[in-house]
């Protein structure tokens, strides 16, 4: 929280994470210990959180920016790309902007495939088919946030997408309990 109050940039990936760590982690970490804990430790509960707060980030990052002066993507890379920290206040992204999102989900894309084993090694069944959900659920925000612009429209998923994902999150926690 004290980080959230005097820091409002991050110059790269790792640093971004670093906050992650900080700030989304310690939310599974309690969810795995008030449940009877994980056979696996934490990692994957680790993975799964730091990437829902990166999907957060990118949905709010132009109110993020407009509201609060906070921008969660790493500066070396909007430098990279040529991209102007100015333009998150815009209706809608520049080509560098996106180039910065898309580099944004492929890291959030490689923490969700590391969160895929953390049904099976929780002692929770309930808590199992939950964290099943919600990875699908990130899985399909995601693909949504590749090909949408939070710029211009909130991304987020229709009631039939959140029962689509609930109904396969069921399933596939389901299927790593056995």
């Amino acid at each position: 929280f004290k980080q959230d109050a005097i820091k409002a940039r991050y110059k790269n990936w790792p640093d971004l994470i670093a906050y992650c760590r900080l700030s989304a982690a310690p939310v599974g970490r309690f969810m795995i210990d008030l449940h009877g804990g994980s056979r696996r430790g934490y990692g994957a509960s680790d993975a799964l959180c730091i990437a829902l707060q990166l999907i957060n980030h990118l949905q709010d990052c132009g109110e993020d920016y407009r509201t609060l002066d906070r921008v969660y993507l790493p500066q070396d890379w909007l430098a990279e790309a040529g991209a102007d920290i100015e333009g998150l206040a815009g209706k809608s992204a520049s080509g560098a902007l996106r180039q910065v999102f898309d580099w944004t989900l492929l890291g959030v894309n490689q923490l969700l495939a590391d969160a895929e084993s953390l049904p099976g090694g929780l002692y929770s069944s309930r808590l199992a088919l939950e964290s099943a959900v919600i990875i699908r659920i990130a899985q399909a925000l995601s693909r949504r946030l590749g090909k949408g612009d939070p710029l211009a429209n909130r991304i987020e998923l229709s009631k039939s997408e959140l029962a689509l994902c609930s109904l396969q999150g069921i399933m596939a926690g389901a299927l790593a309990r056995w």
